[in-house]
């Protein structure tokens, strides 16, 4: 009872910041303004993220007891505070990044949440243990799944709806390893994302609030903290190579791109419309954009979870995520050609 209290109440206090603060965010200039690149319909308010932070905070303290909560927090703290000043200054790639590493510097250092091993990409006996280059490699991984759902945050309820299926499959993976800890609060965290898009994602009209760089940097650091620690230790919830194919479509979509613009020679950060929603959307319109993302992580999340339950090798199952990677990189190339839209902002 008191967790269904702590998840109704969290997603209770998102909604009543996000009510509020929308009405101060143009006094504090938190407000994301339409141009050639974005096409929402008016000023929209970037506060979202500010309230899900909010929620979880709150949520945390009534259910989250673990030794790592405390500093999960101050994780979320650090990309809250500065997606803040991004979104208000547009601090530039630099300064996030910084603020990325940051976090994930408290994750591995702080809360000991770290990817010790990459489970049993070689040998089906043998563990791949990586050693001295741990840390450095959960804080790459850790900063790469924060810019996954920051790049996906391009339309109306996508990085909301892509987090709600990822926390979903993680909470569901927590839930029947053992890890009950864990699986509330990736329920927190879906209950503070669902507050927010019934400001973000509206039957009729335009979205009232967007989640800005708090918000998806946010979401992509839970995710991450979560993916890293359901995938180590004896009791592992799932294998590290699952968490791939549960964060498979923002990770494709963003490394795929990062790729692309390397070899175009453009900054990884810099702005183009050839991300997986810009094509569906020209294509499609936004809602079936929308549901076809959508559908595309459930069944790539469903297929993670069901070939790790069902005991396929977890190399066959890299091979094949690279495989996939690679198709639709080269997909990508071909569909958007050699000569993509110049850069007109940062991701």
């Amino acid at each position: 009872m008191l967790h269904a209290i702590g998840l109704l109440l969290a997603a209770l206090v998102t909604a009543a910041a996000i009510a509020e603060l929308r009405h101060r965010a143009r006094r504090w200039g938190l407000v994301d303004h339409p141009d050639a690149r974005k096409h929402h319909a008016a000023a929209t308010p970037l506060v979202g993220g500010i309230g899900m932070f909010m929620g979880l905070i709150v949520g945390a303290t009534l259910l989250a007891s673990g030794p790592t909560t405390g500093w999960l927090i101050a994780a979320g703290g650090i990309v809250v505070i500065v997606g803040v000043a991004d979104d208000r200054l547009e601090l530039g790639s630099t300064l996030r990044l910084a603020a990325q590493t940051a976090a994930g510097l408290v994750m591995t250092l702080g809360a000991g949440v770290t990817l010790a091993n990459l489970g049993h990409l070689g040998a089906p006996d043998e563990i791949m243990w990586l050693g001295g280059w741990s840390v450095p490699l959960t804080v790459f991984a850790t900063v790469g799944v924060i810019n996954a759902l920051n790049m996906s945050d391009g339309m109306d309820g996508l990085a909301g709806t892509l987090t709600l299926v990822a926390a979903g499959a993680l909470a569901l993976a927590a839930a029947l390893g053992g890890h009950a800890q864990s699986a509330w609060t990736l329920g927190l965290l879906m209950a503070v994302v669902a507050a927010f898009l019934f400001f973000n994602l509206r039957a009729r009209g335009p979205a009232l609030v967007f989640m800005g760089d708090a918000g998806s940097m946010l979401l992509g650091l839970v995710l991450a903290w979560f993916a890293v620690a359901l995938t180590q230790g004896e009791d592992r919830a799932i294998a590290p190579v699952t968490a791939l194919w549960i964060l498979a479509v923002p990770l494709i979509d963003t490394v795929s791109l990062i790729v692309r613009r390397l070899l175009r020679r453009r900054s990884p950060f810099s702005a183009d419309r050839w991300h997986l929603h810009h094509l569906l959307r020209d294509r499609l319109g936004p809602r079936r954009a929308l549901g076809f993302e959508a559908l595309l992580a459930v069944a790539t999340a469903g297929m993670g979870l069901a070939a790790d339950y069902a005991g396929v090798s977890e190399a066959l199952m890299f091979w094949l995520f690279i495989g996939v990677f690679t198709g639709y990189t080269l997909f990508g190339w071909f569909w958007a050609g050699h000569s993509a839209p110049q850069p007109d902002a940062a991701d």
